[in-house]
């Protein structure tokens, strides 16, 4: 390779966030992180696509589905200017769950169009001031900005990696028709952007791989299998159903040559397959924002990094139960410390790695048991949270985790002294019940080896609330759940 080839791959390389020694490990290069087309950058573009996603809901909404909120018209624009923001009353899973996930298609807007992680971020939170401020009669929310922006930028990064793992521009035939497919489905807006670019049908012999495997490791694993949800912490008073989980490792915490954002994060999605539960009931994701690896004279590996979290726990009650739902947890917007180190290998156990985070939390919510304003049962506020997981790999034999989330959220904004009953509820502007939440969750598990890819895996979560309320009388509630099921290892 000609000294001039090598200095442009390697700036291309460094331009991207990427180590020039791994460029360099393929020459050839069959990666697009080396094809000087890919590394062009469509700024205008990006923006034109997230202006024209917030248009094309709005109308939807407006035409379509007619929807009151959408009556949108430049006095509200200019009323919902004027008034500013307030905590608005959707539901959990709207607000915690589906404002990140739009967020995330601003994010792969700008992502999808060339530019980097922290190019891209903006991107999330104009695209939710745009439709917090224009495409809604009501008034503007400071959590949906908050969770928007933020929790955006989180799934929009997991989704945008996720999805070049199945990306490869060599295949022809079904076999690139399922890849997109499913390229598309992890991350729309890059199918979306690979079909306006026509990238999705063409057939390339060099730079057609999205992910390089040597690179940056994964492991990805899917289960299924039953989950038991008590009910008020009973035994035997509780209901059964089916559930599907995805789990990603995404590199190497350790790495010390690929340290851009999320070169190293872990994912688990659950999916409760039952009509009386919530579709999506758990996400857990960690992504390293910055890390550094730390000397030891032990052989001990160690890294300290920044990380940010994006948790969400979702339930609803028991068929024939108490009437009491199980739980309500959200991590939306949170950032923090970490601490992640791996033992030297000590007989049959192959891997012990501990790790620990603290990190302050944005926007979080949890459960109530007062406030039920429009579609609202939980409260939502800001804190912090604690984690720690330790994991004990046996080998041929399985492993063991321990998983413990502590978290400690304050509402600070309550409604108490407010004039209720002259009150609009669009424009009552509060967090909830005053006061602060205590939650614990604590998830044993173990996985047991039955060949190279099939695991058993079984695990209960214990759930924890202690809610102090000011205005009201204290709280606390408990319960759990079980699962069993079968690991497929890829």
């Amino acid at each position: 390779m000609k000294i001039q080839q090598i200095a442009l791959v390697c700036l291309l390389a460094l331009s991207n966030g990427i180590g020039a020694a791994q460029v360099l490990h393929h020459p050839d290069s069959i990666y697009t992180f080396t094809d000087p087309h890919m590394q062009k950058k469509y700024p205008w573009r990006a923006a034109a696509e997230t202006v024209g996603m917030n248009v094309g809901v709005w109308a939807f909404d407006r035409y379509v589905m007619n929807e009151d909120f959408a009556k949108i018209s430049i006095n509200s624009i200019r009323r919902n200017i004027k008034h500013g923001f307030v905590w608005d009353n959707d539901q959990f899973s709207t607000n915690l769950f589906a404002h990140p996930y739009h967020g995330n298609l601003y994010f792969n807007a700008a992502r999808s169009n060339g530019l980097n992680f922290w190019e891209s971020a903006p991107y999330a939170f104009a695209g939710s001031l745009m439709w917090e401020v224009a495409a809604e009669v009501e008034p503007p929310a400071i959590n949906d900005l908050i969770a928007t922006t933020i929790g955006g930028i989180a799934l929009g990064e997991m989704t945008h990696r996720l999805s070049s793992l199945v990306l490869d521009d060599s295949k022809r035939g079904f076999g690139r028709f399922t890849r997109e497919f499913l390229g598309t489905l992890i991350c729309p807006m890059r199918g979306i952007n690979r079909m306006i670019t026509g990238d999705m049908w063409k057939v390339k012999r060099s730079h057609y791989k999205y992910h390089d495997y040597e690179r940056i490791p994964i492991q990805f694993s899917i289960s299924a299998g039953d989950r038991y949800l008590a009910d008020n912490n009973y035994l035997f008073r509780g209901e059964h159903n089916p559930y599907l989980e995805f789990r990603a490792v995404y590199g190497n915490p350790f790495d010390k040559i690929n340290d851009a954002p999320y070169d190293y994060f872990t994912a688990t999605a659950t999916l409760g397959l039952s009509p009386n539960q919530p579709l999506i009931s758990k996400i857990n994701l960690l992504g390293k924002l910055w890390g550094v690896p730390l000397k030891t004279s032990t052989g001990m590996e160690m890294m300290f990094g920044v990380f940010q979290h994006f948790n969400y726990f979702d339930s609803e009650e028991i068929i024939n139960g108490s009437g009491r739902i199980p739980y309500k947890i959200s991590e939306a917007a949170s950032v923090g410390p970490g601490i992640i180190y791996k033992f030297p290998r000590m007989n049959s156990l192959v891997n012990l790695e501990q790790s620990v985070f603290l990190s302050a939390i944005l926007l979080g919510g949890s459960l109530t048991d007062y406030y039920n304003v429009i579609d609202r049962n939980y409260n939502m506020g800001s804190g912090y949270s604690v984690k720690n997981k330790t994991l004990l790999d046996f080998g041929r034999y399985g492993q063991f985790a321990l998983n413990l989330h502590l978290y400690q959220i304050f509402t600070w904004k309550g409604y108490e002294h407010k004039d209720l009953e002259n009150t609009n509820p669009l424009y009552l502007n509060a967090q909830g019940d005053k006061g602060n939440v205590m939650l614990a969750v604590v998830n044993p598990l173990i996985e047991l080896n039955l060949s190279r890819h099939f695991k058993a895996n079984m695990e209960i979560s214990y759930f924890y609330r202690h809610t102090h309320y000011t205005y009201h009388k204290d709280v606390q509630y408990k319960t759990f759940e079980t699962r069993v099921g079968l690991l497929y290892q890829f």
